[in-house]
Formats: C-alpha cells, sequence, structure tokens
C-alpha cells in the first residue's frame, strides 16, 4: 500500500496559542483513521491545520509527496483536501445543486452520484440551504468535500446532534465511500465504536499529543482501553 499522508513534528494552533505538539503519524492510500480524544485534545484543530485553517508553528505535511504546510487553504483544496467542518460551510443562501455544481471538479464524483449517495438531496435539490433540516445539511457538506474529488476526506464529527436514523444512514454512505470507494479519511467523532468499526487506524490524542495509536479492530475490543483514554468504553 502506498503511503498518502505523512505528518512529521507537527505543532500548531490559534495565533501564538500552542495546541498540538509533536504530532507525528502516517496514513495510506484508501485507510480510514478514527480520530479519538476527550473534548478539547486537539482533534478539530488537527483537522484543520490539515485543511490550513491554523497557525502552524512547526513540523511538515505531505500529501502525496506534495508538501502542505506551504500552501495556502484553497491550494490544499486543489492538491486533494476534502474538508467536512463542524459548522459544515455550506452555501445557504444557494439551492442544493448550486452548492454541488459551484464547486464541482473533475472525476469520479459528481452531483449525479451525491444523488445517488443522499437520495434526501436529490429530493431537495432546488431547496435553499436554509431550508435543510441539520441531516440534510451535513450530507450536504459531505456531498461538497466529494464533488471535489478528493484524495483525503476530512470528517470532523460528522455525526453530532443528529437523529439516530439519520446517524445509520451517514454512517452507512461512509463506510460506502471509504471502505468501497477507496477513499481515504480521517474521522473525529465522539462515538468511538461507530467509526472504529468502519476505521482501520485509530489514533487517540489528548492535550495536543499522541498518547495510542492502534489497529482500529483492535482497539474496539479493548473496552477497557477506551475506558482509560476516553472515559466512554462503549
Amino acid at each position: 500500500m502506498s503511503e498518502l499522508l505523512r505528518i512529521e513534528n507537527l505543532s500548531a494552533g490559534y495565533g501564538e496559542a500552542v495546541v498540538l505538539h509533536d504530532v507525528a503519524f502516517a496514513l495510506g492510500e484508501g485507510q480510514t483513521l478514527a480520530l479519538l480524544g476527550r473534548n478539547g485534545t486537539g482533534k478539530t484543530t488537527l483537522i484543520n491545520t490539515l485543511a490550513g485553517a491554523t497557525r502552524q508553528h512547526g513540523g511538515t505535511i505531505a500529501l502525496g509527496g506534495q508538501a502542505l504546510h506551504k500552501l495556502a487553504p484553497h491550494q490544499r483544496a486543489a492538491a486533494g483536501i476534502g474538508w467536512v467542518p463542524q459548522e459544515r460551510n455550506i452555501f445557504k443562501s444557494l439551492t442544493v445543486h448550486e452548492n454541488l455544481t459551484a464547486v464541482e471538479r473533475t472525476g469520479k464524483w459528481n452531483a449525479q452520484r451525491v444523488y445517488e449517495m443522499f437520495p434526501r438531496l436529490a429530493e431537495r435539490k432546488t431547496n435553499l440551504g436554509t431550508q435543510l433540516s441539520g441531516g440534510e445539511q451535513q450530507m450536504l457538506a459531505v456531498g461538497r468535500a466529494l464533488v471535489l474529488n478528493p484524495k483525503l476526506l476530512l470528517l470532523d464529527e460528522p455525526l453530532e446532534g443528529l437523529a439516530p436514523i439519520i446517524v445509520e444512514e451517514l454512517l452507512r454512505a461512509i463506510r460506502r465511500i471509504t471502505q468501497d470507494e477507496g477513499l481515504a479519511a480521517i474521522i473525529v467523532e465522539q462515538h468511538p465504536q461507530a467509526i472504529l468499526a468502519i476505521s482501520d487506524e485509530a489514533v487517540v490524542l489528548d492535550h495536543g499529543t499522541i498518547v495510542h495509536t492502534d489497529k482500529a479492530a483492535t482497539l474496539r475490543t479493548q473496552p477497557e482501553v477506551l475506558d482509560r483514554l476516553l472515559g466512554v468504553a462503549r
């Protein structure tokens, strides 16, 4: 398996405040990484740093051998980063279809494939972003990242605040995107068992530092380790 992402000695934060300290790991092409940790441990900061939305104080980020840490956010998107932040950042004044086609790049993912993945969006393609439920907005945010045809998908708590039926729908979609379609992903989530079930690797952050790495399948069968690291065994 070829290496897709390599992070070395990464330190980053907001302004002069350093949140991440000497973070280092690698991810292979087509692999999914579960990024875990208690609230406030630096998970979102790491995702935001990969997308170029923080101040980097040191270290390197390479995607497919290209140095990302030297690029602006829009250049990172062009290089292959697909980012779904907690805020979703859809264009609420545009329709569902306009949201997708406004950012669409040539590749295997287009608006029609997103509609096949999320039939709810197909039914609401003429609705404005403001007319969508929270779950539909999340689906649209994922769809917008996909039509960029990225090499790496970054998902920051994609299941947060959603109804159980929508959570199951999104989990099935994420599993298809990563396992069936082979798109590499890093997923931040507060429900470790749900994400570990569809991930290959796992990294746990605490106080901005990696404190544990393992195969996702192994960590999923170790509730006592999850309880110690996260305070949540299930």
